[in-house]
């Protein structure tokens, strides 16, 4: 398409309330500065001062910052046409914006956060998976009853995926597996056995040997690779399992076992992994959803955590033509992998704005409901009192893992949301594996977060 003709009829700059300043809400703010018709005006953060640096470190003069802390403060800088950067959502929801962007990565908060907005008859793009994959489905039916819409964003992988996934469907395509690279490569030396990822390096004895011997099937390849990295490094991460969660609720793809396969592949391989068993790859079925590990030498491509597709080659006299083009397509030519290696966080974020802004458009479609959750499982003793604390870059809970399963009411002895859980206290001692239950844990008299999710359960499962 093209996007100007698209996006023409919007004359007026969308309006928008940043909230959260982390490396998405940064990169937004930043990146705004060259898009005439966008206007990100409010900045939240949990003080003035960190939303304040937002604005400046995204190269705007502090003279034009102002901090504020309360209501009237914020109203009387936005009337003066300065950028109002608050240390709560509270102080400026009152003001005139169009969409809220919440990227905190709480849980607890943007749930709240995105009600707050929904109820003040405002757009919101939930950069925060954690909240959504715990009760997205609910948030967006309550935005569509004010006449708003709740959304992902693209620069994350659940908006693109979705997108490749539904482009894939209405082409003809038959999908047998679509997903997701890790974020971070494993960049290989294969001469000195030299592993780096996210800028950690380990000297893997035998990797460069294995790491693309031919004359080792594929699969083989893979879980050699696997067997040798996993003493090193983690090879599942709850973040990736949590976008895949919402592109199954989206989608109606399904993880092909709970916690994924995850292989550790080369770009050429995943047409040939990531298909049914009954044609030599892993997956039990079709339309599943995973996760693979790009592993690769120093002087080649990054994946860059980007999407894919792998598809049937229903024609294979045009798949032969596409193949010998570059494209990725099996060995066999049964299958192939159609892919977009990129995820640009807030510097795409624009134009899932203006759909939102000149449409009222969400990736996520009329049906989006609660298919698939994302359970919290031990994969340690954990003992009562322990504070299962999210930390960290990926909001990531000491001792416990994720799994994606079908999607259940809470009961005291259900499976619990993995966000859910987080940041909560352990009620009792748990073993090594144990799926986490709402009885195992103390939870808050008010929580919104739990509040949405019953309302979920209430009006998708019938709870």
């Amino acid at each position: 398409m093209n996007h100007h003709h698209r996006f023409a009829a919007l004359a007026d700059p969308v309006s928008l309330c940043v909230i959260g300043s982390g490396q998405f809400g940064q990169s937004l703010i930043a990146q705004a500065r060259h898009i005439p018709r966008l206007s990100p005006r409010i900045a939240v953060d949990l003080t003035a001062e960190a939303a304040g640096r937002a604005f400046v470190a995204a190269g705007h003069d502090p003279q034009d910052v102002a901090l504020c802390m309360t209501a009237r403060e914020a109203r009387a800088a936005h009337q003066a046409g300065r950028l109002v950067a608050a240390g709560s959502l509270d102080s400026v929801i009152d003001l005139p914006f169009d969409i809220l962007i919440e990227a905190t990565g709480h849980p607890e908060a943007a749930a709240r956060h995105s009600l707050s907005a929904i109820e003040a008859k405002r757009h919101v793009l939930l950069v925060s998976k954690e909240a959504d994959s715990v009760a997205g489905p609910i948030l967006a039916r309550k935005a569509r009853e004010k006449g708003v819409r709740l959304a992902p964003v693209d620069g994350d992988q659940p908006s693109l995926l979705i997108d490749l996934v539904t482009w894939a469907e209405i082409l003809g395509f038959e999908i047998l597996c679509a997903g997701k690279s890790s974020e971070y490569d494993f960049v290989v030396d294969p001469a000195s056995d030299d592993v780096t990822c996210n800028g950690v390096p380990a000297r893997i004895e035998g990797i460069g040997a294995i790491w693309n011997d031919p004359a080792l099937p594929i699969s083989e390849r893979a879980a050699g690779r696997a067997s040798l990295l996993g003493w090193h490094f983690p090879l599942r991460a709850v973040p990736d399992l949590c976008e895949m969660t919402l592109v199954a609720n989206a989608t109606g793809l399904v993880a092909d076992r709970p916690g994924f396969h995850c292989p550790v592949a080369r770009i050429p391989e995943i047409a040939e992994l990531l298909r049914p068993q009954d044609m030599g790859g892993l997956l039990g079925g079709g339309r599943r959803l995973d996760v693979f590990h790009h592993i690769r030498m120093v002087d080649e491509a990054s994946f860059a955590g980007g999407v894919f597709v792998c598809v049937r080659c229903q024609d294979r006299t045009a798949w032969q033509v596409l193949s010998e083009k570059g494209h990725a397509v099996s060995r066999d030519g049964q299958t192939a992998m159609i892919y977009l290696p990129r995820h640009l966080l807030g510097l795409e974020a624009a134009t899932s704005l203006f759909d939102l802004a000149a449409f009222g458009e969400t990736p996520y479609g009329p049906d989006y409901a609660p298919k698939q959750d994302l359970v919290a499982v031990t994969t340690r003793p954990l003992m009562a009192g322990t504070v299962l604390e999210a930390r960290g870059h990926h909001h990531t809970i000491d001792g416990v893992t994720a799994e994606m399963r079908p999607a259940l009411p809470l009961s005291a002895e259900a499976t619990t949301p993995y966000y859910l859980v987080a940041n909560r206290i352990l009620a009792r001692d748990l073993p090594t594996g144990a799926a986490i239950r709402p009885s195992d844990l103390v939870i808050e008299a008010k929580s919104t977060l739990l509040d949405l999710r019953l309302q979920q359960d209430a009006a998708f499962l019938g709870a």
